[in-house]
């Protein structure tokens, strides 16, 4: 069977206290875990959580992803604001203009997000995490279409997005130019297959559509690590797992 998106993981010098943040700003809850990996779950039963895994790596940059908040109205879009800087956010600027409508925010480790403003059609109907926004090329985006079997629903200029066949948030790469990499990511992608599935195998499916996996390529927790076609690290965790 095909991996399935398990997780949105975030590598943080203080997993636990992001994953505060996190809880507070989404309304999530939390799933386990404590210290050197925690993560929550989302209310609704939906189909990823977020897990915050230890990382000591200097923030060099901006990230290569970074996750668009959706408003009802502008009003709740003031709301999300005001949560986030509660919980310790911050204001940044990555070159936004003033006529933009989306506000640019950092969490307390620095990771970048967007609340974007009420309205934005793009996004309609995919739920508080309206989308996963990455840097990227129109390959990567039709080799994660392949790999979890979802269909691009924006293919246009060089940018793509895909979203799972039942909904919810989108993952979107903004085509070229991708900013140089710079060590590894902050943010990345567990992919996880049901009980029984021969990992291998699907292992090997990914590397025919483009993934690698590099040498030594494994997790403490015995999760294959491998990189996508733009040298994005993601992982495939046990079957079961």
């Amino acid at each position: 069977m095909t991996s399935q998106l398990y997780a949105i993981c975030f590598r943080a010098t203080r997993p636990s206290d992001l994953a505060r943040f996190w809880c507070g700003v989404l309304g999530w809850e939390t799933a386990g875990g404590q210290g050197e990996d925690a993560a929550i779950l989302p209310p609704d039963g939906a189909w990823f959580r977020i897990r915050f895994l230890p990382g000591q790596e200097p923030k060099t940059g901006q990230n290569r992803a970074h996750f668009d908040l959706t408003s009802a109205s502008p009003e709740d879009q003031d709301r999300t604001v005001a949560r986030a800087l509660e919980y310790g956010g911050r204001h940044i600027d990555v070159g936004q203009t003033p006529d933009e409508g989306h506000v640019v925010l950092a969490d307390p480790d620095g990771n970048e997000f967007c609340v974007i403003e009420a309205d934005n059609k793009f996004l309609a109907g995919t739920g508080f995490i309206g989308a996963l926004a990455c840097d990227g090329t129109r390959e990567v985006g039709c080799f994660w279409s392949a790999a979890l079997r979802w269909p691009l629903v924006w293919d246009q200029d060089e940018e793509t997005a895909i979203q799972s066949p039942d909904g919810g948030t989108k993952i979107t790469w903004g085509g070229p130019p991708v900013a140089p990499k710079a060590g590894p990511n902050r943010l990345s992608v567990e992919l996880a297959l049901p009980s029984g599935t021969d990992r291998e195998a699907e292992v090997a499916r990914l590397v025919s559509l483009g993934a690698t996996r590099p040498d030594g390529g494994e997790g403490d927790d015995g999760s294959v690590l491998m990189l996508d076609p733009d040298g994005n690290e993601f992982s495939v965790r046990r079957p079961g797992q």
